[in-house]
């Protein structure tokens, strides 16, 4: 492995994060860009990014907003308005659940206790609100209506963003002397799910470039598998020297899954690829340091104005994971995360139980890039 590797300079690190942070609103929301809505899982990757980038500031007010948005059942509004009211009152439990990914984060880089004991029942609250829609394969239902009804359909890239979230809300009960085995048996059971069932338990999403590397990213396939994985989408997904497209019939690239991408690939160590895909994807930054949400070809135009928080918060996490700088580099290799309980020991064979009959839904995009 070459050591003349160098990723983004300090400087450029924190003049991102500035303009992350000259995102944000007064309330500490880190919307998806100017005058759009916010939702609880983009909004922690912006935070994870302002961390890395010395905004601890600015990414303590972030999650102080989740604090007081959160809703008396554990649950966020799946869209808030450019003023912070409630645009959409349903719930996507991956979003829900993904506050115990960025607490986590930010634990191994502050080691700030008063932090964690400060997030732990909002954490505990979250997690237990999804892991109540788990269906007896393991897989997770998507949403949560704000009228009681609930759209059990399970999608995999939610599913495996959840399996990642509860392994770093065990980290954290662990860290805090809690003890939460249900939460370890369902890190089992969704990793089943996804390893053994993934073409009957989850709705089909072909489109979507997630469904394909985030078994990877969150470290629910590890090993040769992750490798052929990887490889086997390849081709479909990669656009040689641009980056990781969105969507299969769509000629685009953008920024924050080509950087999730990479850390799937630093996850199974492939760095060399890992860090020609971050390099590649370096001509979407922009002269304050944001990061356009992507790139169109062959036009080759951008989104022009799209410069999400959550964009930079990838191009920061890849770029940590690749330079080994802070103490949560590794957080996505998983290496230092509570496993749960094995898959194997979930269940006494592969036959898990069927999924209960799902409701209908609409369907939704992974990141807004529509149908």
């Amino acid at each position: 492995m070459s050591t003349t590797w160098a990723g983004l300079t300090g400087a450029q690190v924190a003049q991102t994060g500035e303009a992350v942070a000259a995102m944000q609103r007064p309330d500490g929301r880190l919307p998806w860009h100017a005058d759009q809505h916010t939702d609880a899982w983009n909004h922690v990757e912006g935070a994870m990014g302002l961390a890395l980038a010395g905004q601890r500031e600015a990414a303590e007010r972030a999650y102080e907003w989740l604090v007081a948005a959160q809703r008396a059942d554990g649950s966020w509004a799946e869209k808030y308005d450019w003023d912070g009211r409630v645009e959409n009152p349903d719930a996507d439990t991956n979003m829900c659940a993904y506050v115990a990914v960025g607490t986590w984060h930010h634990y191994l880089l502050t080691r700030d206790v008063g932090f964690l004991h400060e997030m732990w029942p909002v954490v505990e609250r979250a997690i237990d609100y999804v892991l109540d829609v788990q269906a007896p394969g393991g897989e997770i239902a998507w949403m949560r209506h704000s009228g009681g009804s609930i759209d059990r359909r399970a999608l995999l890239t939610a599913s495996s963003s959840i399996h990642m979230s509860l392994r770093c809300a065990v980290a954290v009960a662990e860290a805090l002397g809690e003890e939460r085995p249900d939460w370890e048996l369902s890190i089992g059971m969704v990793a089943h799910a996804i390893r053994y069932r993934e073409h009957e338990a989850f709705w089909p999403k072909p489109r979507w470039a997630m469904d394909w590397y985030y078994p990877v990213l969150c470290g629910v396939i590890r090993g040769e598998d992750a490798v052929l994985r990887l490889k086997a989408g390849w081709d479909t997904w990669v656009v040689d020297g641009r980056g990781c497209r969105c969507v299969v019939d769509q000629s685009w690239v953008t920024a924050a899954e080509t950087c999730e991408l990479v850390l799937a690939l630093d996850a199974v160590d492939d760095v060399a690829t890992a860090r020609a895909v971050f390099d590649a994807v370096q001509f979407l930054r922009q002269a304050d340091g944001s990061y356009q949400e992507g790139w169109v070809f062959p036009d080759d135009v951008h989104w022009p104005g799209r410069v999400p928080p959550w964009t930079a918060g990838a191009v920061l996490l890849a770029n940590d994971a690749l330079t080994r700088t802070s103490a949560a580099w590794n957080l996505f290799r998983g290496d230092d995360l509570p496993p749960g309980i094995h898959p194997d020991d979930a269940f006494e064979s592969d036959d898990a139980p069927a999924d209960p009959a799902v409701t209908s839904g609409n369907s939704r995009p992974t990141r807004g890039f529509g149908n």
